[in-house]
């Protein structure tokens, strides 16, 4: 089909309300490809990845979006990362767990934070919210994330299995000064007419249609307008010089420790499996070029 890997954006002509459809497959698959999640944890992560992409698609802005699940439960870490030109990695991290298929979110991550953080591409955090880990499902969490910290009445319907995975958010947006009682009362009945039947969309459906045939299904007495899509695509931020950059911020003594005992350093991502492999003379040039940039940056 081809509106796989991509993000739809659309908008209610006559009702501020917008909404977003996203579709993963050959992204999805590269992204678990070197990992063997349980089906519990390979569908949350895949709902969240999904999730990061529709917040991503909300706003504006140049760097790195993160979603992360923290608790005390199996699952004490989950990961979604989406930049802003919709390229996403994610990760879990997890104990032993035997959760069942009518799991909870509350299941999997125990008490704990749903966490969305914004970095720009220099490194500046620009910011971060959080609210506790509630409801059923990451979707609910999602919610109150959208309810309490952004004060924007948001819905989404997530959906992921080992092939794909997809997504749907409806946002009802601010309204403006010039908006009549009579126009915000109407706005309000369009804002529960449009989740009640959002609420009739099936995951099977949201897997398997084409956004316009989705978008036909469910809102098709109401003028869309429906945008171009954009490419959704796997990309891991990994590099040689990010990890030589945290060799060198490590330490020399401790870098070459390891050297002595295993005759080599080995750095694994964790997001896409790749390994980075330092001998004694790649450490050795590292050390010696920091020092040499610390110098030429001194001031005399």
């Amino acid at each position: 089909m081809h509106d796989r890997d991509t993000l739809h954006r659309f908008l209610f002509e006559r009702y501020p309300i917008r909404g977003h459809l996203v579709h993963m497959d050959a992204a999805w698959r590269a992204l678990i490809e070197h990992r063997r999640y349980p089906d519990t944890i390979r569908e949350t992560l895949g709902e969240a990845v999904v999730a990061s992409l529709l917040l991503a698609a909300t706003i504006k802005f140049e760097g790195v979006l993160s979603l992360q699940l923290q608790g005390d439960g199996p699952v004490h870490l989950l990961l979604a990362q989406c930049t802003s030109s919709l390229g996403v990695r994610g990760l879990a991290r997890y104990r032993d767990l035997n959760i069942p298929d009518d799991f909870k979110i509350r299941d999997l991550i125990g008490a704990g934070n749903l966490t969305v953080t914004l970095e720009t591409d220099d490194g500046a955090q620009r910011y971060q919210g959080i609210v506790p880990i509630e409801g059923e499902r990451l979707a609910d969490s999602l919610q109150a994330y959208f309810q309490n910290s952004e004060q924007l009445p948001t819905r989404l319907w997530l959906h992921a299995d080992a092939q794909g995975a997809s997504g749907m958010l409806l946002q009802k947006l601010p309204g403006t000064s010039s908006v009549t009682a009579g126009d915000a009362a109407a706005i309000e009945d369009a804002w529960r007419r449009v989740q009640l039947i959002g609420d009739t969309l099936t995951p099977e459906e949201l897997r398997t249609l084409e956004d316009a045939q989705i978008l036909h299904r469910l809102f098709n007495e109401d003028d869309l307008r429906l945008f171009e899509p954009s490419p959704v695509f796997f990309r891991c931020r990994c590099s040689r010089e990010r990890v030589a950059g945290m060799l060198q911020g490590l330490g020399e003594a401790e870098t070459r420790s390891v050297i002595a005992e295993r005759g080599k350093v080995e750095v694994q991502c964790d997001f896409c499996d790749r390994a980075y492999v330092f001998d004694s003379v790649d450490v050795a040039q590292l050390f010696k070029s920091a020092l040499a940039a610390d110098r030429g940056s001194s001031v005399h």
